[in-house]
């Protein structure tokens, strides 16, 4: 137990894997176990236990770790929090699209969830292995949250047309894919028009699954080069990434009625990539300044709240905007 793993303690790993699995059995197999329509009361109860479970995870990192160690593991789980509200209007747009029904919208975003954890795990993975071979990487990765931050407050965003997603038009030239949904199923035999024998098919469940990976991928892209520029500790990086996402199915549920309210929330973002990325210049590679964990934890804290106050005020006339269905 106490054999060192990507540099922390294998009880360590253990510990948090087995809160990870009894969080998962707990929302599947005991508070969903039936397919049914999470209300709003309930997703906001479970998102306050995910985040006072992530919380709680910072006391243990506190504990065996040290207070430096704890202020970044907080500020990282803040930071990829903030960033998945801007995911949750994609899977919204996605739930539109392809006409969900809110009882099965809870099992796409558990199994896109697991995914996602598989999915987060290479890729730190493989980010950490990076830095340890290259330190300069880091510097890469600032300059691309540099970029990123610039380019979301310079360039407007506009919902995406997903009936021209490349990725659809490959699966549905490729694939077996029902015209209509088939309840739970992901995948079902049906008897094949030309055959007569049965064969799989794969249900637009199926594709809203898949199109929900490959955006948790796609904004992974931005968080987690986001983390590393906080810390280089695989441990604490992981860990924070997986509490972060853990209570994004909750957290839609509360949130995706309202997402229009947030409007603002990406310009927050924004500045809060470029104040990461910026950091990691200023006090690395330029040694200009230093700035305690303590206060890098604090201004995100201040540049997240202005951005959800400000959207606040500024939408509290507005009306949400309605996602085109498309068909399969």
């Amino acid at each position: 137990m106490t054999i060192l793993w990507l540099g922390k303690p294998l009880w360590m790993w253990l510990v948090f894997m087995v809160v990870v699995g009894l969080l998962l059995a707990l929302d599947l197999g005991v508070l969903h176990r039936k397919h049914r329509v999470v209300g709003v009361r309930e997703s906001l109860l479970l998102s306050a236990g995910y985040i006072a479970m992530g919380l709680l995870f910072g006391v243990v990192v506190w504990w065996q770790l040290g207070a430096d160690a704890a202020m970044r593991y907080v500020t990282g789980f803040v930071v990829e929090k903030s960033l998945a509200l801007d995911n949750i209007f994609v899977i919204a747009l996605i739930f539109g699209f392809f006409a969900v029904p809110r009882q099965y919208q809870h099992r796409v975003l558990f199994w896109g969830i697991l995914g996602a954890i598989v999915m987060r795990g290479l890729m730190i993975g493989g980010g950490a292995v990076l830095v340890a071979r290259f330190d300069w990487i880091l510097y890469v990765f600032a300059a691309f949250l540099v970029l990123s931050g610039i380019r979301m407050l310079l360039v407007r965003g506009e919902p995406a047309d997903l009936s021209k997603n490349p990725l659809l038009r490959f699966m549905r030239n490729r694939f077996r894919i029902t015209e209509e949904p088939h309840g739970e199923h992901f995948l079902v035999k049906l008897p094949d028009p030309r055959t007569g024998r049965m064969v799989r098919y794969m249900t637009p469940l199926f594709l809203a699954l898949v199109s929900v990976e490959v955006a948790d991928v796609i904004f992974a892209v931005d968080s987690i080069p986001a983390i590393f520029a906080i810390t280089s500790d695989p441990y604490l990086i992981y860990t924070s990434n997986i509490f972060a996402i853990l209570g994004l199915r909750a957290l839609y549920f509360a949130l995706a009625a309202v997402m229009h309210r947030f409007a603002y929330l990406k310009h927050a973002l924004a500045v809060l990539l470029i104040f990461i990325g910026g950091k990691v210049f200023l006090t690395d590679f330029l040694g200009i300044v230093h700035i305690p964990e303590i206060w890098s934890l604090a201004i995100t804290f201040a540049i997240l709240l202005t951005g959800i106050l400000w959207s606040l005020w500024r939408s509290r006339f507005s009306r949400p905007h309605q996602p085109k269905k498309g068909s399969t």
